[in-house]
């Protein structure tokens, strides 16, 4: 199935010049590959960083071509190699990091620390862009991957971090709904009552640039007919949907990939450089489309 919304950014981002990138521990056919596949769309100019022996021998297994590609070898410890990315970019000679076969943890433990250099006055989130079948626009996912349990401070930024992404991608004004199981504030559903805050702090500027919505069931907030049929009325479509938590995120967007033949891209957001994080299972258009998502927020920021 075809998702020509998301090959749309993928081609926004291939007549741009191609942006260095730090790749974190490639030391997998996996990771070498979207690398390849990445630099072949024009996306990025890799850094590897790793075990110079093992990346070669998997680099040649796999026929990848590394003539003229950088290696800084850091050794077994991966570790060292998220450390050598993050100097990297406080030194502005990657513009963005590439996960490669470490864990997100790993990477993101390194990224977050105070001596790091990358972090902003904001929470670090991730979000999520998905090309969905039969949704007429590309609609943002937010935070499937990285905070836990969030408070509402730290939902706050997870909603403002999307916003900004949505407005990379040239939405001016996103329409947010952010999600509980139903569509009435409920002292015993703390995930209605964030949502009822949230709406409020946007009202009052404390989110910018959005339109934020909640509590608002999926069906509500996805359907027209389900939002008139419940009586709220005409509803404009959202461009970002902010789950509750990890859980209800995590399990919404598998079955949007597995049930709903949805494809999406993902960023890591309030940092000070985009951080693609990829799974083992990702699909190539997810992985290709995740470094020209970084790549157009670099862009941007650099135009602003």
């Amino acid at each position: 199935m075809s998702h020509p919304k998301l090959q749309q950014l993928i081609e926004r981002a291939a007549i741009l010049r191609p942006m260095p990138a730090a790749i974190v521990y490639p030391c997998s056919a996996t990771a070498l590959e979207a690398v390849d596949l990445a630099r072949a769309q024009n996306l990025l100019t890799p850094i590897l960083l790793g075990p110079k022996g093992k990346i070669e021998a998997e680099a040649e297994r796999i026929g990848f071509d590394l003539a003229g590609v950088e290696i800084h070898d850091t050794g077994e410890d991966p570790i060292a190699a998220a450390e050598r990315g993050v100097q990297l970019c406080r030194d502005g000679v990657v513009g963005y990091l590439v996960k490669g076969s470490l864990h997100s943890d790993e990477l993101l433990g390194v990224v977050v620390r105070r001596e790091s250099g990358l972090r902003s006055s904001r929470r670090v989130t991730h979000a999520f862009v998905f090309d969905a079948p039969g949704y007429d626009k590309l609609l943002l996912m937010a935070d499937c991957v990285i905070n836990i349990m969030p408070d509402l401070a730290m939902k706050r930024d997870i909603v403002q971090n999307a916003v900004d992404l949505a407005r990379t991608l040239g939405v001016v004004r996103p329409e947010v709904a952010v999600l509980a199981a139903v569509e009435v504030v409920n002292p015993g559903m703390p995930a209605t009552i964030d949502a009822a805050a949230l709406s409020k702090m946007a009202e009052r500027g404390q989110i910018q640039n959005a339109h934020v919505d909640g509590p608002l069931a999926f069906d509500v907030a996805i359907s027209p007919a389900a939002a008139t049929i419940k009586g709220l009325g005409s509803r404009n479509a959202p461009d970002i949907l902010i789950v509750p938590n990890i859980d209800a995120g995590n399990m919404l967007y598998k079955q949007m990939i597995y049930f709903g033949k949805a494809e999406c891209a993902g960023v890591v957001l309030g940092a000070k450089v985009p951080i693609v994080l990829t799974s083992r299972a990702d699909s190539a258009t997810t992985r290709v489309a995740s470094c020209a998502l970084a790549r157009l927020m670099i862009e941007t920021r650099t135009l602003a």
